[in-house]
């Protein structure tokens, strides 16, 4: 569970049981089994109960065992020219570890749960326990970092229970709403509140934001949990809390089930998240940029900048532009837009909404992979990679655009400038044939063929 630091304040807790009180019909089930039970004329008490008999049984708690590398002290960060006298130090370490979290069964028939990226990271065993008592071994399908969403499958299993998908674009402030995770260890726990706000962003917490955030409890432990709406579906996954001691405070964040959808998809067919890309830079709308530009809402993005030659600039995208939705959903935030473009994954088209010199327009993009690997995330395609940024060359190759001290990619030896153009004895012309020949040579020993100011060299890693 990330926690935030953030200065202790006071919360009204709105009881889900005080709404259904005056409801005048109990919401179902799709099998018409009541999910809700409001107050009756017998004196019996609104309850929840029926509801989280449906979701109970879909959400687990995962126990995980692995072994992190850590880097050495400062002590010991040796410069390079002097490492051959002192080989071991300044060296990462390897530690053993075990950690708790939550998950969410999203397919009985294929034993597939959706967790935080967090809570398996560099896990070398993970155990599902379900709340029936029973156990299982699961593996990682995959996993995205930025996102902070990992897609489990669990093996040898029998006899289980999948909880519903909402829709959270159709998710409004104030609604009622349940967490349930495992936290301080204590096993499965429920609590409830409502949907505090909308598309929360620059909360630092992943690469990706555009959270939920909730006053229902949320604790160590409940990372990758439930996040449930009063008809039992689930809405979110459970991943950040502010507080600054480590506790509730009446402010926890989820990552929108929308985008869980898209991840968790592309998880499961190619093991990664093949990301979207636009081609623009923009910024947050204020009120002032809005009614400059003839705008009357506060909500949308702006593009400030054009990626040439990227499908923003191929769609006629302009800068300029005020872009207010996307596939005909509002779109709030310029956080909103990046979260919503990167995780609909390469190769899909959307319709966006633009608002231009007073008038509105459709216009349809067919999104792209990045034309670049960042320091965030070449450490996914290979651990010696961390630290690195690479962007195709202007010739054939890859190019290193940077690379940061003391990193993985530092110490075996790759160095801002040079350009890859083999991987073993397979050439590199761009990205995608260095992601594809790393991935390839997985477990086996990696020979870069680099060309560094015209010479060429070769540097080898596992």
């Amino acid at each position: 569970m990330f926690t935030l630091p953030g200065r202790q304040i006071k919360t009204a807790a709105l009881c889900a049981a005080a709404v259904l009180a005056l409801s005048v019909q109990a919401v179902q089930a799709q099998d018409a089994t009541p999910l809700i039970r409001a107050a009756g004329a017998d004196g019996s008490e609104p309850t929840l109960a029926p509801m989280l008999k449906h979701v109970l049984p879909a959400v687990v708690n995962i126990s995980v065992k692995g072994t992190k590398n850590v880097q050495a002290g400062p002590l010991f960060n040796i410069p390079e020219e002097f490492r051959f006298m002192f080989p071991d130090l300044g060296r990462q370490q390897s530690r053993q570890f075990r950690a708790l979290g939550s998950g969410v069964i999203i397919s009985a028939k294929n034993g597939l749960i959706v967790t935080n990226h967090h809570v398996v990271d560099d896990a070398d065993e993970i155990r599902v326990a379900l709340n029936d008592g029973r156990e299982f071994d699961a593996e990682k399908i995959g996993s995205d970092p930025h996102t902070d969403l990992a897609l489990l499958k669990l093996k040898d299993f029998d006899k289980l229970s999948e909880i519903k998908l909402g829709n959270s674009d159709d998710l409004e402030v104030g609604e009622c709403a349940g967490a349930i995770g495992n936290p301080f260890r204590l096993g499965q726990t429920v609590t409830s509140g409502i949907i505090s706000a909308l598309g929360r962003t620059g909360l630092n917490i992943e690469n990706i934001e555009n959270f939920i955030q909730t006053d229902a409890a949320i604790n160590s432990g409940n990372s990758g949990g439930a996040l449930v709406n009063l008809r039992g579906e689930l809405v979110g996954i459970n991943t950040a809390i502010l507080g600054p001691n480590g506790g509730n405070i009446g402010i926890g964040f989820a990552i929108p089930v929308n985008m869980v959808k898209t991840v968790t998809a592309q998880l499961e067919k190619y093991g990664e998240v093949r990301r979207g890309q636009l081609g623009i830079m923009g910024q947050e709308l204020n009120a002032d940029l809005a009614q400059n530009f003839g705008y009357d809402s506060n909500d949308g993005a702006f593009v400030n900048e054009i990626i040439k030659g990227g499908p923003a600039e191929k769609a006629g995208i302009k800068p300029g532009d005020i872009i207010f939705s996307i596939d005909g959903k509002k779109v709030s935030s310029f956080g909103e837009l990046r979260a919503k473009i990167a995780t609909i994954g390469a190769g899909n088209t959307v319709t966006l909404g633009i608002f231009r010199d007073g008038e509105e327009m459709q216009v349809k993009v067919k999104l792209t992979e990045p034309q670049e690997l960042t320091s965030d995330d070449s450490g996914s395609l290979a651990e010696a990679f961390a630290g690195a940024s690479f962007a195709n060359s202007d010739k054939e190759g890859v190019e290193v655009t940077a690379v940061e001290q003391r990193s993985p990619a530092y110490l075996i030896g790759l160095r801002e400038g040079d350009i890859i153009t083999a991987v073993n004895r397979s050439e590199v012309k761009n990205l995608d044939d260095l992601k594809k020949h790393v991935k390839e040579a997985s477990g086996r020993i990696n020979a870069l063929r680099i060309d560094r100011d015209g010479t060429t060299i070769y540097i080898t890693f596992r």
